[in-house]
């Protein structure tokens, strides 16, 4: 009379301590997954402040000039706002010189021989013809194949509509006087027609006025010409002068600075939100009271608290517009943090990135500070998060390594089980035949049925 699924209905109420260690890992599984969640925002606030924790990463210049002429690239540890007047006299050239006219590029010969011409430190150097390589498609790969001859040769189509279009340019690869070059000399003989460089332009410096003054340069790019700017020269134009005025970009600081206090709130309003409980808090779920969580919020408090030193004196981040809120939130106020940097951006500097005393030593300034707070949080392997996630991964593979056991010692109890019932049914129904088969004997007593 023993029901079919006996097993299995016994198997079941020995699975639930089984079931119950699913259920713990899952909400172990949850608290990781929010650690991870908390790492990530953490790592991203970090990103952004090492990236913006030196002068050069946090400053920004504004270059105001005529685009039509320069191009200009101010490098943000050597160039310091000021206003200067150029004009752009002259840009630098190579040296180019062109041959007469051919009827064709890969034809016609124009002999055997060799060609010569001397290099700008004084060098002559040859180039031998022969029969096979006689055309000016021939004569300019063998230029073009001499590495140190500094020298380029193109074949070039002038289509003037003349019976004889195609010419041979050659060019200095190099600017300025420095580089001039006597091209070459033709020594060719037995050609069906003669080549011969036609017209030549000389190589030149660049020449500007910087504030009045007369300057060569050897090549259209410098950064000589004013301190911490290189200035790349675009189109002469004698007569017309106009202004460099290099200035901070303090709205380019003011939005670096805004996305570092954007991605911090991240970090609190995360803390906020799992230590806001209630009635209806699961607590074995989420982070609510945390260890982690409280002392990640205390170490980022202080570090916003305290003050940083100056030369100008101690200063804290909110005299620049850095403040909590009621709500918890930090809150920058762009008004009086771009009053700031205008009025004093060297005290700003130095309370953001710090600076270096009179005798060297470095002092650090918040954004330093803060990367050194969070890099306690992340440092691996005792950071407080890192430690944290290793906690609980631990958990994690204990469970699991619980679960496993207990698998395989129900996976045993249920094949016991299995053959114990078995043998059981075996055993019932050998009595049942054993009274069939009194019951069915002459003159004996009835034998009532079994099971």
């Amino acid at each position: 009379g023993l029901p079919k699924d006996i097993v299995q209905q016994i198997m079941a109420a020995e699975k639930i301590s089984l079931n119950k260690l699913e259920e713990r890992k899952d909400k172990v599984n949850a608290k990781k997954a929010l650690v991870d969640e908390l790492g990530t925002l953490v790592d991203s606030v970090k990103t952004d402040v090492f990236l913006n924790s030196n002068t050069r990463g946090l400053r920004e210049l504004k270059v105001e000039t005529d685009n039509r002429y320069v191009t200009v690239t101010p490098d943000k540890n050597l160039a310091r706002p000021g206003t200067y007047q150029l004009e752009v006299i002259q840009l630098a050239r190579k040296s180019s010189a062109m041959s007469n006219g051919l009827p064709d590029k890969d034809k016609t010969s124009v002999g055997v021989g060799f060609l010569q011409y001397e290099l700008p430190n004084g060098d002559v150097r040859d180039l031998y013809i022969d029969s096979d390589n006689s055309t000016l498609q021939d004569i300019a790969k063998l230029i073009n194949s001499d590495e140190e001859n500094g020298m380029r040769a193109n074949v070039i189509n002038d289509y003037s509509g003349s019976d004889t279009p195609w010419r041979l340019i050659i060019t200095l690869e190099e600017l300025g006087d420095e580089n001039k070059a006597s091209f070459p000399d033709f020594y060719l003989v037995d050609g069906w027609t003669d080549l011969y460089l036609e017209q030549e332009r000389e190589a030149q410096d660049a020449k500007v006025k910087l504030d009045g003054f007369e300057v060569e340069l050897p090549d259209n790019k410098s950064s000589e010409l004013i301190p911490g700017l290189t200035i790349d020269l675009k189109k002469a134009a004698p007569g017309e002068e106009f202004p460099i005025i290099i200035t901070e970009d303090t709205e380019a600081v003011t939005a670096k600075i805004k996305e570092i206090i954007d991605k911090i709130n991240a970090v609190l309003k995360f803390i906020i939100d799992q230590n806001t409980l209630d009635a209806n808090s699961d607590t074995t779920r989420t982070l609510g009271g945390d260890i982690v969580l409280q002392t990640l919020e205390s170490r980022l408090r202080t570090t916003i608290f305290n003050p940083i030193e100056t030369s100008f004196g101690p200063r804290r981040i909110g005299d620049i517009g850095v403040e909590f809120q009621r709500s918890g939130l930090l809150r920058l106020d762009i008004k009086k943090f771009n009053a700031a940097l205008s009025r004093n951006y060297l005290a700003a500097s130095q309370l953001l990135v710090g600076w270096f005393d009179k005798s060297g030593d470095r002092q650090d300034g918040f954004l330093n500070k803060l990367d050194n707070t969070l890099d306690t949080v992340l440092r691996r392997p005792d950071g407080l998060i890192p430690s944290k996630k290793d906690g609980l991964r631990s958990q994690i593979n204990t469970i699991d390594r619980r679960i496993v056991d207990r698998e395989r010692i129900l996976d045993r109890k249920e094949q016991a089980l299995k053959t114990r019932y078995s043998r059981l049914e075996e055993t019932i129904a050998k009595l049942k035949a054993q009274g069939n088969s009194l019951g069915q004997m002459g003159g004996a007593a009835a034998v009532p049925q079994l099971g």
